[in-house]
């Protein structure tokens, strides 16, 4: 019998094209929004895969409902909206797709500061507006990024793209926080190891590129804004629960911090009428670190290898939980 696997987007073809040459039944959901917690579970039932990504709820409930099922397959590097405890005490092992968008969510870090440094969208937000008048030589005025210190919390493949390309671009030092040391980027960049509130009071531009965990939900909060340099900007294209919004939006406005840039926020999407889209000092988009065809076709071709070689050989190139695999 053909092993049949859940689509829950419309995803890049090319790794659809490879699960329809390996026999697979393939049910597509063509519908232009994602399904609803109740459609998700009703249609899985009758099958055997799922490829999701992450704005499909993968929770306890959802696993309850849909115990069978033989592999997970997220199309995402992160996998917070999956309740991985109770997919492994299931032992369902669950794929996603590590360092496919790493490049394309490191020039959305880059290109926020940039943004943020000099107020582009304010001030593209001016000519619309009819604002753009008379030359004023003090007026919005950016900073420059050469030379400054770049902070990372989180170095791992994308902090180290970033990282790259900044002091390459911009001469800049490096520092970083980790759980781990990364011996690779004390060696390439001279980067600097330092704990968290060292690297609060030390750095220019903040980047964040963390998982979203216990640990790091809402780290970036008041108290440490607070420890922050007035002239810092704070960047996060990680995960948006690891600030609180509301603590970056009363240290904007406060100044204790110059400017934030955002393609992640809590919750997602945005209310249109959100404070952080009109401040001069903020920039924010809706969470499209990953959106170039390069990143997301690589990603739906790992997301589809992940099936495929489970089905083959009974592994998953890149797994969460290894440990539902060991006899």
């Amino acid at each position: 019998m053909k092993k049949k696997i859940l689509i829950t987007r419309k995803y890049p073809e090319a790794g659809i094209s490879l699960l329809r040459e390996q026999g697979f039944d393939l049910t597509l959901w063509e519908k232009d929004r994602p399904m609803t917690p109740m459609e998700l579970a009703d249609l899985a039932k009758d099958h055997q895969a799922l490829v999701c990504t992450l704005t499909d709820r993968i929770d306890r409930d959802f696993l309850g409902k849909c115990p069978h099922l033989d592999i997970i397959s997220q199309f995402a590097v992160g996998y917070d909206n999956i309740d991985i405890a109770s997919a492994t005490r299931l032992r369902i092992p669950v794929g996603y797709t590590p360092g496919a968008m790493t490049e394309a969510t490191a020039d959305i870090a880059f290109g926020l500061m940039i943004a943020v440094a000099r107020k582009m969208f304010f001030m593209h937000k001016t000519i619309i507006s009819g604002q753009w008048g008379y030359f004023n030589p003090t007026g919005h005025l950016g900073m420059e990024l050469t030379g400054k210190t770049l902070g990372i919390f989180g170095l791992g493949r994308i902090g180290f793209s970033l990282a790259r390309r900044c002091k390459a671009a911009y001469g800049m030092k490096i520092l970083y926080h980790n759980r781990t040391r990364n011996a690779e980027a004390e060696q390439a960049l001279g980067a600097g190891f330092v704990d968290f509130n060292d690297l609060l009071a030390q750095s220019d531009i903040l980047s964040v590129h963390c998982a979203l965990t216990p640990e790091t939900r809402q780290i970036f909060n008041q108290a440490a804004f607070k420890k922050m340099k007035p002239s810092a900007i704070f960047i996060n294209t990680a995960r948006g629960p690891v600030h609180h919004e509301g603590d970056l939006i009363e240290a904007l406005r406060e100044g204790r911090i110059r400017g934030a840039g955002l393609d992640v926020t809590d919750p997602e999407p945005m209310r249109p009428d959100n404070p952080l889209l009109s401040m001069e000092n903020a920039c924010v988009l809706p969470h499209v670190g990953s959106a170039t065809m390069e990143a997301r076709t690589q990603m739906s071709v790992l997301a589809a290898m992940n099936i495929i070689e489970f089905y083959r050989t009974g592994k998953v190139p890149h797994i969460v939980n290894p440990e539902v695999l060991n006899p």
